[in-house]
């Protein structure tokens, strides 16, 4: 058996706002295993980002909160945690790359101090030998002239540079989880490709377990072993990469493969949008919550709630197109799964 380092459990998250309440995270369930890549996708909005600084304590109380659910870090509940017991664990056991490194790094303090002041809060370690060790996490994250680099302010760096010292800012008490959220947003594509590998490298080398939340199809094909999809803050499909990308379950999935750039369309075929817009969290659907974009909607998926249907590799899907009673997909041939987990 695969060793589960993070466990999510039909985790629920809620905000309060003045038109109501949001749903944000409807009952969200995944698993990332030691030395492996989960790949969570879905358009803005789908609850991706929240599910993540939830399990991390990073969300706002109020006006959000976790209403049910568990995060186990090796058999450690997270949300049970008190703030203090949160902040032992958080940047030790599980390290998180921001999407906006240039808001997420403290604009008044040199990008060294930043990264000692990690070491010397969880490993006790003093300022000047902290900063030692912080040279070598810039060298190691490829940095160059490392010893320069870290007596510089954040808007000294460029945007991959600022990628980087985020990463060895992030590792640098050699986490079991990276979380990694939009790692190379707005970054182009050589600096995309140099961080991503920079991050395969030190997974490699430090064992870690990564969450990679993402838009881009084409870096979770790069690094992903499993792969999550979420909608309307429920995962809709997950299963292994080459399961996820080459036998799609779920028609959110075919509608995001389909959104894809690929070599094989010409300049006449052209990209194909999801039409419509994500449902009201402040009052989810009854039923699928895709329906309503759905080109294979049926009257059943309106009024009741999905269940989930697995194969036997465990490649789930919430749709009701595997119903053994259910017509053949219109949109793409969907594999049908052969039993239903309620």
């Amino acid at each position: 058996m695969a060793e589960k380092v993070l466990d999510i459990q039909n985790l629920k998250v809620e905000f309060d706002t003045h038109g109501g309440i949001v749903q944000a995270v409807r009952g969200v369930s995944y698993s990332v295993e030691k030395g492996k890549t989960l790949a969570v996708v879905g358009e803005s909005g789908c609850g991706k980002s929240v599910t993540v600084q939830s399990i991390m304590g990073l969300i706002p109380k109020p006006p959000g909160r976790v209403t049910q659910g568990k995060a186990l870090l090796n058999g450690v509940d997270l949300l049970s945690l008190s703030d203090k017991e949160s902040r032992q664990y958080r940047g030790r056991d599980i390290g998180m790359i921001f999407q906006d490194a240039m808001s997420s790094l403290n604009p008044t303090m040199t990008v060294g101090e930043q990264i000692a002041e990690t070491l010397q809060i969880h490993k006790g370690m003093s300022k000047q030998d902290a900063l030692k060790k912080a040279v070598n996490l810039l060298d190691l994250t490829r940095i160059p002239e490392a010893h320069k680099r870290i007596k510089q302010y954040p808007f000294e760096f460029s945007g991959g540079m600022l990628q980087r010292a985020m990463i060895a800012m992030s590792i640098a008490c050699k986490p079991q989880v990276l979380i990694a959220d939009e790692p190379t947003t707005a970054l182009d594509v050589t600096v995309q490709d140099q961080v991503l590998e920079l991050m395969k490298d030190l997974q490699r080398e430090e064992g870690m377990a990564i969450i990679l939340i993402t838009h881009d199809l084409g870096v979770v094909a790069k690094m992903a072993d499993d792969v999550a999809v979420m909608y309307a803050g429920e995962i809709v499909e997950s299963g292994t990469v080459d399961e996820v990308f080459y036998k799609s379950a779920h028609p959110y999935t075919l509608g995001l493969k389909s959104a894809m750039p690929s070599m094989e369309r010409n300049s006449h075929t052209g990209l194909v949008s999801i039409d419509g817009t994500p449902p009201d969290l402040f009052n989810p659907p009854q039923g699928c919550a895709y329906t309503a974009r759905c080109p294979a909607a049926m009257k059943l998926c309106r009024s009741r709630k999905v269940e989930i249907f697995s194969s036997e590799s465990g490649h789930r899907s919430q749709c009701w197109l595997h119903h053994k009673e259910a017509p053949v997909s219109v949109t793409a041939p969907i594999n049908r799964f052969s039993g239903a987990e309620v």
